[in-house]
């Protein structure tokens, strides 16, 4: 006698569609970027109907926007993953720098978060978007690293801002072939700079 396997939820139905969705937009944006992807070949690289894609983004920016969302939480959960042990926040700090350029080299992420982001959901979306990911990271380990020193909310996120950008510009010097280690190093000197003041 054959058991019927469990019927799925409507919930997890729409995820696993979602999901499909999310999937095949991302390899599309990497291999051609936003401008050169249509929802066309979005829907038939996941196998769904125009319908399918409308009914969980409101169209492709609003997909592309959801692609980099979850780029930028898997680079947040990488760095939160390498900076669990032990560490002091100083230790911390490099750990997560060196997670940081190690997620970043993950294939078509710096496309999307680096590159196309900006250019397709703008600079202050994209920081918001960092903001809710890997610099609020940033932010809290720098501020554990300057301890006892209280630095104002509003001058730590600026300094925060002006780090994670060096961060991104090293993202991309590493991507072209330079030697991670020459950038983790420099990364380190800034820190170093930025606790010991």
């Amino acid at each position: 006698m054959q058991t019927e396997s469990p019927r799925r939820s409507n919930r997890e139905r729409s995820d696993t569609t979602r999901g499909a969705i999310l999937d095949a937009a991302h390899g599309l944006f990497v291999e051609r970027g936003y401008a050169e992807t249509s929802t066309p070949d979005i829907v038939a690289a996941a196998g769904m109907t125009r319908g399918a894609l409308y009914h969980h983004f409101e169209d492709k920016k609003a997909l592309f926007r959801a692609v980099a969302e979850r780029e930028a939480g898997a680079v947040a959960a990488r760095i939160e993953r390498a900076t669990i042990d032990d560490l002091t926040p100083r230790e911390a700090l490099i750990t997560g720098a060196r997670a940081f350029f190690g997620a970043m080299a993950e294939p078509g992420r710096i496309r999307i978060l680096l590159l196309d982001g900006p250019a397709v959901l703008g600079t202050r979306e994209m920081a918001a978007i960092d903001a809710a990911n890997a610099q609020r990271t940033l932010e809290d380990g720098l501020a554990e690293a300057m301890a006892p020193k209280v630095v104002d909310r509003d001058a730590l996120a600026a300094t925060a801002t002006l780090l994670s950008a060096a961060f991104d510009r090293a993202a991309l010097e590493i991507a072209e072939g330079a030697p991670t280690n020459l950038y983790v190093e420099a990364i380190s000197h800034l820190i170093d700079g930025l606790i010991s003041a």
